[in-house]
């Protein structure tokens, strides 16, 4: 069997199928089904050279593109540039990228792609060769209608323009619907920065709620300033929680009064970290282990561990990164009582925004900012309704309520297209 040949070997793969196999046991979920949702339904594989500006040597880089399910629509997912990218990380983020966008009800399946490179020493030039080199060894399988990309880790915006521009060159016409994250002047969305962490939030206030409990006046804890850290940080302070303290690579910034998150806003336009803003002090402990209400890690993957799970001492967690919460440590959590937002409802908001800006571009009609946020919560929150009320009947936690949802979802669409031939 391929997995046994390790062809898709990686920690978090292992682990994604490790939660996938609990669910099917959960659901009894057809065994046929169940062995084919394992794997990817398309990798691609691309070895391309590259060159430096200085032109000493051409390099050979490695890129990566897998279509988990091709039975719902097209597959959606972003294109990540670091070093550590493999074939086994790419699928895993894949086959959660289906979970999710069946999860809040999307017509897609899940893809995800990366480059084996590290984008930080890069110059513009150099990060725009290896894009369009990429996007041109991607040109046999991706497509408006077959499979869109977005940006992830490493990539951005402009990323994401090169990458239209790359394809439209090939097919002879401007294709905005090709990626989604791109920049508003190219048909991108005004809101899809603001999505992810204005959706965890949304979705954090409804569980909160459930629980009996208020978000507002909640101390609240942000692991990681980006863009999902950011907008979380906003809509917590405009819902008059307290956001107590952030962090980002250059440094912690905290004040139990409640940080001014939009001083904030105006202090990283102008410095390169949280570190040195006026309206807080600096903090050199662990973030993730400051007595809060509400944590919210924002960052990357697998930073809350069975190493560090005693020590946290919030009491919900909305994950707005991808895969922050190990399955050991989710254990911990559960155990001592800490509610868990998972990721694949939490932050579901970013692919939600994606698909409102694609359905824009193949339509070529414009929404406006406050019906597409409109859009966006009501996205969110029906899913939400729809996990709690999972989660009540099942007598289990929303992570794994959230899996049956959507590990369902797409095997009954798997099941009733059939066979072919």
């Amino acid at each position: 069997m391929i997995v046994e040949n390790n062809l898709f070997d990686s920690h978090m793969y292992k682990e994604v199928i490790r939660q996938y196999d609990e669910v099917s046991d959960l659901i009894n979920l057809d065994s046929n089904i169940r062995e084919r949702l394992k794997l990817p339904q398309r990798s691609l594989v691309v070895t391309f050279p590259f060159r430096r500006d200085e032109y000493d040597e051409v390099e050979t880089v490695i890129g990566y593109r897998v279509q988990h399910v091709l039975s719902m629509g097209p597959t959606k997912g972003g294109i990540r540039y670091a070093p550590d990218v493999n074939l086994g990380e790419v699928t895993a983020l894949a086959i959660l990228m289906s979970w999710k966008s069946a999860i809040v009800g999307l017509p897609y399946g899940g893809a995800k792609g990366g480059v084996a490179i590290d984008p930080n020493p890069l110059t513009r030039a150099e990060k725009q060769r290896v894009t369009r080199r990429y996007t041109a060894e991607l040109l046999p399988i991706i497509g408006v209608d077959k499979d869109i990309p977005a940006p992830d880790l490493g990539t951005d915006e402009q990323t994401m323009a090169w990458i239209m521009d790359t394809y439209s060159n090939f097919v002879g016409s401007p294709q905005p619907g090709i990626v989604t994250g791109k920049p508003v002047s190219l048909g991108g969305s005004i809101t899809r920065r603001e999505s992810t962490g204005r959706g965890a939030v949304a979705v954090g206030q409804a569980a909160m709620e459930k629980l009996g409990k208020s978000y507002k006046d909640s101390r609240v804890v942000i692991q990681g300033f980006g863009n999902v850290g950011r907008y979380a940080a906003l809509d917590s302070y405009e819902r008059g929680a307290k956001v107590v303290a952030v962090n980002d690579l250059g440094g912690a910034v905290m004040n139990n009064d409640g940080l001014n998150i939009p001083e904030l806003f105006k202090h990283i336009a102008k410095n390169p970290s949280v570190s040195g803003f006026s309206g807080g002090e600096e903090y050199d402990g662990e973030i993730l282990e400051v007595d809060c209400d509400v944590l919210i890690p924002a960052a990357v993957g697998g930073v809350i561990t069975s190493s560090n799970a005693e020590k946290i001492k919030a009491n919900v967690i909305i994950e707005g990164a991808n895969s922050p919460t190990t399955l050991n440590a989710d254990k911990i959590l559960r155990e001592n009582g800490v509610v868990i937002i998972p990721d694949i409802l939490a932050n579901a908001g970013g692919i939600t925004a994606s698909y409102f800006e694609w359905v824009q571009n193949t339509q070529n009609y414009l929404w406006k900012e406050t019906e597409l946020h409109e859009k966006l919560i009501d996205v969110m929150l029906t899913a939400f309704e729809e996990v709690w009320t999972i989660s009540q009947k099942q007598s289990c936690d929303l992570r794994t309520a959230a899996l049956i949802k959507g590990i369902k979802r797409v095997a009954a669409a798997k099941l009733t297209r059939g066979l072919f031939p």
